[in-house]
């Protein structure tokens, strides 16, 4: 009996832990396959803003990334470069935040999320890091990216996940920032 007993702790206890551990990280992009296929950049000439930019995909030492440039103007209300990926699929349900590889400038930068319930062109979720010129891992829990406006949820959904977009935002400056890989956690 509690050779039995230690085999069905093990399938209950063990297992699904295990399970939960290989499942996660999950890597969305590594930006080594054609990458211009599923990115977008644009800016905020789209409401009539003024900033300017672009991104580049570039392999350096076996290593690929993106390089998002440009100037961000606050002008005619403006303020905003960004490049977006729209999921061909939900993340997991057990998704709990999106993970970077990232570098730059030393400046401050947003990951904007948008979900089922985002229905308005500006309507997003925002969570902010800080990039320095080394290659660091960010991990940003869902539960601390804040809604764009009253009307949507507090805290967004994995399952409802619809794009991830990593945005040089609010502020006049000068961005550049590399990402290297983009998933979940």
């Amino acid at each position: 009996m509690p050779a039995m007993i230690a085999v069905i702790f093990t399938l209950l206890i063990v297992l699904p832990a295990f399970a939960n551990e290989t499942t996660h990280p999950i890597i969305l992009e590594d930006f080594s396959m054609q990458p211009e296929t599923r990115w977008r950049f644009f800016t905020d000439q789209v409401m009539g803003g003024v900033s300017s930019g672009r991104v580049s995909f570039i392999e350096d030492d076996e290593t690929s990334y993106a390089r998002m440039t440009g100037s961000v103007s606050t002008a005619n209300r403006g303020g905003f470069i960004q490049m977006r990926i729209e999921l061909a699929d939900s993340p997991p349900a057990n998704t709990t935040g999106i993970k970077l590889s990232v570098r730059g400038n030393n400046q401050r930068y947003f990951v904007h999320i948008r979900t089922g319930g985002t229905l308005l062109p500006w309507q997003y979720y925002q969570a902010g890091f800080d990039v320095t010129e080394e290659w660091t891992e960010i991990n940003l829990p869902l539960d601390t990216f804040k809604a764009s406006g009253s009307l949507l949820r507090k805290t967004p959904k994995a399952n409802s996940v619809k794009s991830i977009a990593v945005v040089a935002f609010g502020r006049d400056h000068e961005a550049q920032i590399d990402v290297r890989e983009v998933g979940f956690y």
